[in-house]
């Protein structure tokens, strides 16, 4: 019996699925980490602060474009998949789709045109602006992968996008590493530029892995291909469309919303660093070790947390529309758990080795710095950050955003009246409060489900 409940655990989707995403997740991040380290060495500080400046313009690009739709994929196929209605799941992975790369190709056309005036009027780095017209030719392809992702962790079959992240990461870092070979061996100067075509690359080999994926999967459970024909000309079809804008639309625009306000924020750090007294080199170099060094290092373990968030939302949703309230009260209690205890763990092990990993790491001690103070995050981001997956899988998605925009708007306090006061230490106590708000909040917000 012992035994039988063993392998009933370990056969589990969301138990074999986190391990999935996890493994392949921290393979990933561990090739992006090192990844990072070359850049930092080869471009400096200042170069990262210039790379880290067009992150918001992606985020934002895809909060518009295709977020809130990868979300209702999942969640509907999820719910058809259970009644093994392989017709209904194909309509809501084309229709979702279909809206997607319209938007996004739209999106792409508007920052290729206007690189130079979101270069200067918008990240006010007039140097981002042949970034962004490299970067606009990835958001379509981002979309594809997106959306076929969307349909794989709705039927829990996460070995597809878990693929298509490690390709896109390999491929990436391979292609960068290669330019930058050529180049050196040239004798000529490398720049930040390469790091953004990589970036390009990697999103253009995931969409392949991702469209062979579903053609093979399709191929299997829909073998005729005049049966898929006839699935996407039912009458069912503008109902789909109907229902995937319904959950898709207050989504988007709740992630628009939060990913503006990001990007004011990551925008702003540069420039309330040079009221403090910062040069804009300075500035831009203590921005890129924030964000490009001690930020993805302190959200690397954040690899299983985020695995098990896709595969909650899919989850919980099943429990909710079945009325499995047990299910749902012990993913709760679950979530903040082991979110504290992975937290407490990982807190412990930046705290006390911080100091060296900057050094070993990045051979920068301010980085080292801002790992040690950065590291109280921990347990406040992965009970937040699952605990948010059980509210959307709720359909509690106006709860989420506004928990967010009170959090961002903490964030956003401490960026315009500390920063220019203390420094960029005004922003990591930022940090740590506005996480702490927003974990709070969501504790507040799932008890009401209990």
């Amino acid at each position: 019996m012992h035994s039988f409940r063993k392998k009933e655990i370990l056969t589990h989707p969301l138990v074999m699925g986190t391990v999935i995403l996890t493994l392949t997740g921290f393979l990933s991040r561990f090739i992006g980490f090192f990844y990072r380290i070359f850049l930092s060495r080869v471009f400096g500080a200042e170069g990262m602060g210039i790379y880290q400046l067009i992150a918001p313009v992606l985020a934002l690009s895809f909060a518009l474009t295709v977020s809130g739709i990868q979300t209702a994929i999942s969640k509907y196929v999820a719910r058809e998949e259970k009644t093994g209605n392989y017709c209904a799941s194909l309509r809501y992975l084309f229709t979702g789709f279909l809206a997607a790369m319209l938007l996004s190709i739209l999106c792409a056309i508007f920052i290729y045109r206007y690189s130079e005036e979101i270069a200067i009027g918008f990240l006010k780095e007039e140097r981002t602006a042949p970034l962004l017209r490299i970067i606009s030719l990835s958001i379509p392809m981002a979309t594809v992968h997106s959306c076929i992702n969307g349909y794989f962790y709705g039927i829990k079959k996460t070995s597809i996008p878990s693929a298509c992240q490690l390709m896109e990461q390999v491929i990436r870092v391979g292609s960068v590493y290669l330019i930058y070979a050529y180049f050196q061996k040239q004798g000529m100067q490398p720049t930040i530029s390469f790091a953004v075509v990589g970036l390009v690359i990697g999103e253009a080999a995931s969409m392949c892995v991702s469209l062979i994926a579903v053609k093979i999967h399709f191929n299997k459970i829909l073998p005729i291909r005049m049966s898929s024909l006839l699935c996407l000309k039912s009458t069912q079809f503008l109902s789909s469309f109907k229902e995937l804008l319904s959950l898709a639309v207050p989504l988007s625009l709740n992630r628009v919303i939060i990913n503006f306000l990001q990007s004011i924020e990551a925008i702003f750090i540069p420039q309330q660093l040079l009221k403090y007294g910062c040069s804009t080199s300075q500035a831009l170099s203590v921005y890129g070790v924030l964000t490009g060094m001690a930020l993805p290092l302190i959200l690397f373990p954040g690899a299983i947390t985020n695995s098990i968030c896709v595969l909650l939302l899919p989850m919980v949703s099943e429990a909710d529309a079945v009325g499995n309230r047990n299910k749902i009260a012990k993913a709760i209690q679950s979530s903040i758990r082991y979110g504290f205890l992975l937290g407490i763990c990982f807190t412990a092990f930046f705290f006390f080795c911080g100091g060296f990993l900057g050094k070993l790491l990045y051979q920068n001690k301010l980085a080292g710095e801002f790992i040690l103070i950065l590291s109280f995050l921990c347990p406040l981001m992965y009970i937040a950050s699952t605990l948010n997956s059980i509210l959307n899988g709720l359909g509690k998605t106006l709860e989420t955003f506004l928990y967010s925009m009170v959090s961002l708007l903490v964030r956003l306090g401490f960026v315009f009246f500390l920063i220019p006061v203390y420094g960029i230490y005004g922003y990591l106590w930022g940090l740590l409060v506005s996480q702490l708000v927003q974990t709070v909040l969501c504790m507040i917000g799932v008890r009401k489900i209990r």
